[in-house]
């Protein structure tokens, strides 16, 4: 059919609003971010809804990249604000990351209209087991809401019980890649990055990218740290994050451990490093992991959740168990050892990182998104 003129008519643009808990500076909140940049204006109008307001760090990021963004905290009344903002926004389609906010939109989009309730997607960022009690709970009484789910990698969609989800229902998984912004690399990039630091330009330095929680476990880097600096008393270890263990890890933290707080300039700072490191219990595919390797970085992490997915043993760096400090400071030992094996595992790890794909992975989303609307 077509308008006057013989012209196609004009498609109305799919109103999209992502729901998150916060957008302070985590892997998940980050990927929102990478996704606005790279989402299909001519089709899609895409707003952000989130909770809690002191987690608003990437906000002006949002913004910038054009997307509207709503605040639905403080308080407890905050589900009430999110139905006024679901009524008054009429979307089309209801994206959810995160599971407490993702609960509550599945329960509140039952209260609109038929003709006007939006369609559901949810983004699983972690897998199911590490999710407390009552979460879990929430989950299993509303996930079958869920036209749709993304996961992050195949060990987060292997974790969904088969039981939760409704029929028809289908999981797909998306790698998403980094965005960097055209960050710099090579000498001047890494002189730079170590003077930002403070560390000395001769310095083994270990670093890592990562809230300070538990599920990170950075009390066990610390202890790996220590093992290392017996052997290598010159290395340096970069801790770039922040969280509520901050203070107790600063107190058990030796000499040569550097806390760069929460930082904006990630990509900036990554030259600085010689390893890459995650000592995580849990993930599902960290985003930090894939901005290292895409640096260049060897990187030693746990073998949890995504992680191997992306990075072979010995190939691109060192898979270890978590919860294993020794193991953690055997490979950070094998690398100081060899600076050949780092740069090797550096390049190999920069030829990984070419299937990482953040605007492929944003038309993965919208072809998830096309399949549940014409549904």
């Amino acid at each position: 059919m077509t308008g006057q003129g013989g012209t196609a008519p004009r498609r109305e643009k799919v109103r999209v609003l992502w729901l998150a808990k916060g957008l302070g500076r985590g892997g998940a909140e980050q990927l929102l971010v990478n996704c606005a940049r790279h989402a299909d204006r001519s089709r899609y109008e895409v707003e952000v809804a989130y909770v809690l307001p002191w987690k608003d760090a990437l906000v002006p990021a949002l913004e910038a990249a054009g997307v509207r963004v709503h605040l639905l905290g403080p308080g407890r009344r905050w589900p009430l604000r999110l139905r006024a903002l679901l009524t008054a926004g009429r979307y089309d389609l209801v994206h959810t990351h995160m599971p407490v906010p993702a609960a509550a939109a599945r329960l509140l989009t039952l209260l609109t209209p038929g003709r006007r309730r939006p369609v559901l997607v949810h983004t699983e960022h972690n897998v199911w087991e590490r999710y407390r009690r009552e979460t879990r709970w929430a989950n299993s009484l509303t996930y079958k809401r869920n036209r749709a789910v993304v996961a992050v990698s195949h060990a987060v969609a292997a974790s969904i019980p088969a039981a939760r989800r409704r029929a028809g229902e289908f999981v797909t998984v998306v790698h998403h890649g980094p965005d960097l912004g055209g960050a710099a690399s090579g000498p001047a990039a890494r002189r730079a990055a170590r003077a930002e630091l403070g560390l000395p330009d001769d310095a083994l330095v270990i670093g890592t990218v990562a809230n300070m929680t538990p599920k990170k476990d950075q009390a066990g880097l610390l202890a790996a740290f220590e093992l290392l600096r017996r052997e290598r008393p010159e290395a340096r270890l970069v801790l770039i994050g922040s969280g509520p263990l901050e203070e107790r890890l600063r107190a058990a933290a030796g000499e040569g451990v550097v806390f760069a707080g929460s930082r904006a300039d990630v990509p900036e700072l990554l030259p600085a490093f010689d390893v890459f490191t995650l000592s995580s219990r849990q993930e599902g595919l960290p985003v930090s992991l894939m901005e290292a390797m895409t640096s260049g970085l060897p990187s030693v992490v746990t073998r949890v959740g995504g992680m191997p997915e992306v990075l072979d043993d010995g190939v691109e760096g060192f898979l270890v168990e978590p919860g294993d400090p020794a193991a953690l400071a055997g490979a950070f030992g094998k690398l100081a050892a060899d600076p050949g094996l780092r740069e090797r595992q550096g390049a190999a790890a920069r030829r990984r990182s070419e299937s990482f794909d953040v605007a492929g992975a944003q038309r993965a989303v919208e072809r998830v998104y096309e399949q549940v609307l014409r549904s």
